[in-house]
This record gives structure tokens, sequence and C-alpha cells, in this order.
């Protein structure tokens, strides 16, 4: 299949890119600016938020992995305008050019990247697909109702789509680290190389999050595009399982670098004490497994490819 991958330079988009290349499709990747994406065999500069280049870039397309977002919590509390702006309209002009092209004899298949943010804070951990979302936050709010409104456009029967809800995306592939300070594993990583002066922890560090390999999810988008159907959409937990401690990252980080990690504890913050994914249906339904979403593997992936040791595996 000829794929365009939106947010094709980032973190995800990169490991989306040559798993899809590893597979034998055609990468077309739509960057906002010049991005690199090594595994993509046309590199196309577009927008979002400017519909005539979205209509150019889905000519000829087979399938779309639309990762291109805004993504950061916090930020969205700060920019909520920013975050419905690209998230929700951004995907909607997607939508309309995917409609504008697709047809039920060649249908377009579309694959969108979500998050567990959707569901806010439910009760019931770990959290199946089945919960009733509460977003918390712009971010989240955003993405549900990207989710929705693609969703609703499947349901017009002219493109199959699955919007894979993703956790902690954390690791390394190609020897590509994740850049985003904002996050716990690149903030204690770059504390490692000397990139940042310490790794601040709120509380003992007991809060329980869920972590998944970014070459793990990278092959979710394989399996997601293979189980498109036309008129229909499906979401999906993809997480570990895995109760994952901030002290256990820590303790994966120094026993992947060999050295303490300088830490500054401070009070407790107002945050969830436990997050997790309940992945079974993917598992069920895509055969999708975490290969690689130990936190040790993980945390050792990042940092090999932060010290130029990394080896891409098999």
């Amino acid at each position: 299949m000829r794929v365009l991958v939106t947010g094709a330079a980032g973190f995800l988009g990169r490991a989306v890119s040559r798993a899809l290349a590893a597979r034998g499709h055609e990468v077309v990747a739509l960057v906002h600016s010049n991005g690199v994406v090594p595994h993509a065999s046309e590199v196309l500069s577009g927008d979002l938020l400017i519909p005539g280049t979205l209509r150019a870039a889905v000519r000829n397309i087979d399938a779309v992995c639309h990762l291109a977002a805004a993504t950061r919590v916090r930020e969205s509390f700060e920019q909520p305008a920013h975050y419905w702006r690209l998230n929700m309209t951004g995907t909607l002009n997607l939508l309309d050019a995917v409609s504008a092209v697709s047809t039920p004899s060649q249908p377009i298949r579309l694959v969108l990247a979500s998050t567990a943010a959707v569901y806010g804070v439910p009760e019931l951990q770990p959290i199946t697909e089945d919960v009733v979302p509460v977003p918390l936050s712009p971010y989240g709010a955003s993405k549900l109702a990207a989710d929705q409104a693609t969703a609703q456009v499947a349901a017009l029967g002219s493109i199959g789509a699955v919007s894979l809800r993703s956790f902690n995306v954390a690791g390394a592939v190609d020897g590509v680290p994740d850049e985003d300070l904002s996050r716990v594993i690149p903030r204690v990583l770059a504390v490692q190389i000397g990139h940042a002066t310490e790794m601040v922890v709120n509380g003992d560090g007991g809060v329980v999050r869920d972590y998944v390999h970014v070459a793990d999810m990278a092959h979710a988008f394989l399996l997601a595009l293979d189980a498109c159907e036309p008129g229909a959409w499906r979401a999906y937990n993809v997480g570990s399982g895995q109760h994952v401690r901030v002290a256990d990252v820590l303790a994966a980080t120094e026993k992947a670098t060999g050295r303490p990690v300088r830490t500054r504890y401070r009070p407790p913050a107002n945050e969830p004490e436990i997050l997790l994914a309940d992945s079974t249906r993917i598992m069920r339904e895509l055969g999708w497994q975490p290969r690689r979403s130990e936190i040790s593997q993980i945390v050792a992936d990042g940092w090999n490819a932060l010290t130029g040791k990394y080896s891409t595996p098999e």
C-alpha cells in the first residue's frame, strides 16, 4: 500500500514509517517543516490547517497513519485553542481530504494516533475501551473529539478507521530516542547524559504508569491498517499493562547507565495514583503483543540511542 504518514518526522512517526517500509509499504511522509524521514519514499511539506496541502497529499494514497498532533497535557491547559485547532480542526481537514478521494470500491484506510488521555481517570483499573471517556484536559478532549468525528465519517461507508489509544510511548528505534523532556524517561536519561541537572520526583515515586515501547506501538499501526474495514471504526488501547512506578524507572535507569540518578524529591502532586491499560482487545482481535515493553528494555534502548550504542533488533 501507498501510506501517507502525517507527523512522520516525530518520535513515533519515524518508527511507524520504518515499520511500514520494512513491511513493504510505500511511505509518503507529511512533515510541517524540513523533517528527516529516512524510510520514506517521498517527503511532502504540509500543514493540517491548510486544506489545500492535504488535498494534494492524499492523491493516489491507499491509507493514512495520522500522527500529527499537539500532545502535552500540561501545555494544553495553557494553550487550549491551539490544541483544539490542531488536533480537532486538523483532523477534520484530513477527513475532508480523505473523504473526497475515497470511494466504496477503493476505500481509504485511516489509523489515528489517539491517547489514553481521552479516558480521564477512571476508577476501574486497568482501563478498557468500554470505559466512558471523561477527558480532564484540552488535549484529551480534543483527541476524543477527533476520534468521534472519525467514527462518524467512517460510518458513511467510504473509509475504514481505527484509533490507537496509546499510554506512555518510550524507548528508541533506529537509534532515535524521544527528546521530549516533559516526559519521565527522556528526562531521567537527559540527567544521566548531562543534558539536565536533576530528576525531580513528586512524592515518593510510587505513582504507577503504563509504558509501551515505540517499536511495539509502531507494530500496532501495521496491524491496525490491516484491520480497517469500510464503514467501521474501532478503538484499541495500546499499553504493556505492567505496573511501573517512577521509582522503577529510576532503578532501571541506574542499571542501564551504571550510576545513580541525581534526584530531588518534592511534595506529592495532584495526579492519579495509577493509570494502566487493558490491551486485551488488540491482543485478541489483532494479535498484537508488547514484545519489547519491559521497562528495563525501554530504558536501555533509550540510553543506547543517546550514547550511540543502539543496535536495531531483527
